[in-house]
């Protein structure tokens, strides 16, 4: 007999069942991958990264970031997937990004070793017996979406993209350059294009064919993963100033920064695979070989896979979850991951963190924590309980969401102050669990 059922072992769930693990309690983890995948999954490791494999900024060279907080704290809380991370990364400036095989074999692997932990392959469609923490993430199977309605209620539907990878080895590197904005680093091809080049490429874009999803709802992007078609109808300029901005690059072969710019990530530790920045895409696998062609230095580009647009499911966080991940209806039943209503891996991650270490508490008879307001992972708990339900949406960590300071005009010594704020917070926190 376990202690706690999870469900889900995604990026929240292999967390919440490590912080767990590591306390002494025994978890039946369940994953209904590789028997029955997803629209986006494509192998049978646990936490697959099907997105960008970009896990966001980190706090270096002086420039820190609500991001590289966030990644501060999972490391003071002893994060699995932080550390499988950091120890599969691939250049990407001044980000964390990862070799995503490498990553997920690697979680893989420390889950099945771990002790305490039970992991089984099949679909989970009922709901558990309390104690359970639901882990399914954004690409919740249908039947257990359905029965999640009987404790969630109302859901909330977006549309998420995959953007395509590129093989190294078929770019014209003679019509692209190797920099990093404002000459920091190596870490990314760009792609420039002349005024002339960038038109021709815009019309063909926003004329180029899509697939619209069934159940597709019009105008349910999540901001931080719209596709890159549907950024460039809101018009001609929006690009060059999302994700094809020139600012800080400048063409060598002109001396100045070009009117426009895709840059290329490094996607394996092998330097072989790149993928396209920013480029989500809904569009057809044909369109996207024909449009993306138009790229300076990707006309023979060979492509290793091709944008794809999924469904992502979250609930009504402020009406269903309350300040612990724990459903309002009854029951010791909690959310960890995406689905809670946060964006972003590192976000999912943390929230995965937080059921776990919360279901711990409760497991051992503890009173349920409450994390401290001015950290970043507080931050989103607090996004996700005070948000009015009627206005809410899905959030990634950003200094917004911080508790307000005054008296401190700077943005750098702002964010310098949330950080040190933070982190001894989280430290006091720590030392009461």
């Amino acid at each position: 007999m376990t202690d706690i059922t999870i469900i889900g072992a995604g990026l929240a769930g292999c967390e919440a069942a490590y912080q767990l693990s590591r306390r002494g309690f025994t978890v039946s983890l369940h994953e209904m991958r590789p028997a029955m995948m997803t629209p986006a999954h494509k192998t049978a490791f646990l936490a697959e990264i099907v997105c960008s494999n970009s896990l966001g900024s980190e706090n270096k060279n002086e420039r820190i970031t609500a991001a590289g907080i966030l990644k501060e704290e999972l490391s003071l809380l002893d994060s699995l997937i932080l550390s499988c991370a950091e120890s599969s990364r691939v250049p990407a400036g001044g980000a964390l990004a990862v070799d995503r095989d490498k990553f997920a074999s690697l979680v893989t692997e420390r889950i099945s070793h771990a002790p305490n932990i039970t992991l089984i392959r099949e679909e989970y469609t009922s709901l558990p017996d309390s104690p359970a923490i639901i882990a399914s993430g954004p690409l919740t199977s249908d039947r257990l979406a359905e029965t999640l309605k009987d404790i969630a209620g109302e859901r909330i539907y977006f549309y998420d993209a995959v953007a395509p990878v590129v093989m190294r080895e078929s770019l014209d590197m003679s019509r692209v350059f190797v920099s990093g904005r404002y000459g920091r680093g190596d870490d990314y091809i760009n792609c420039p294009m002349t005024r002339e080049e960038y038109s021709a490429f815009y019309d063909a874009l926003i004329h180029a064919e899509r697939n619209i999803p069934h159940d597709f709802e019009k105008g349910k992007y999540f901001e931080g993963c719209m596709p890159v078609e549907a950024i460039a109808e809101r018009g001609y300029d929006t690009l060059r100033f999302g994700p094809m901005k020139p600012r800080g690059l400048v063409d060598p072969r002109t001396g100045h920064e070009p009117f426009a710019a895709v840059q290329l990530r490094q996607d394996n530790a092998e330097g072989t695979l790149f993928n396209l920045v920013g480029f989500q895409t809904g569009l057809k696998w044909p369109e996207q070989k024909r449009v993306f062609s138009m790229i300076p230095g990707l006309e023979h580009a060979e492509f290793a896979r091709l944008g794809v647009m999924h469904r992502n499911t979250s609930v009504n966080a402020p009406a269903v979850l309350d300040e612990y991940l724990r459903v309002k209806s009854g029951g010791n039943i909690f959310l960890a991951g995406q689905i809670t209503g946060v964006e972003g891996y590192m976000e999912s991650t943390a929230m995965g963190l937080v059921a776990g270490i919360n279901a711990s508490c409760l497991l051992a008879g503890k009173n349920l924590p409450t994390w401290p307001r001015e950290t970043a992972i507080g931050s989103l708990l607090h996004y996700l309980n005070t948000t009015d339900p009627k206005h809410f949406q899905p959030m990634n960590m950003n200094l917004g969401i911080f508790p307000e300071i005054s008296g401190i005009r700077g943005k750098k010594e702002r964010a310098e102050f949330h950080r040190n704020r933070a982190l001894n917070a989280l430290r006091e926190f720590v030392k009461a669990l």
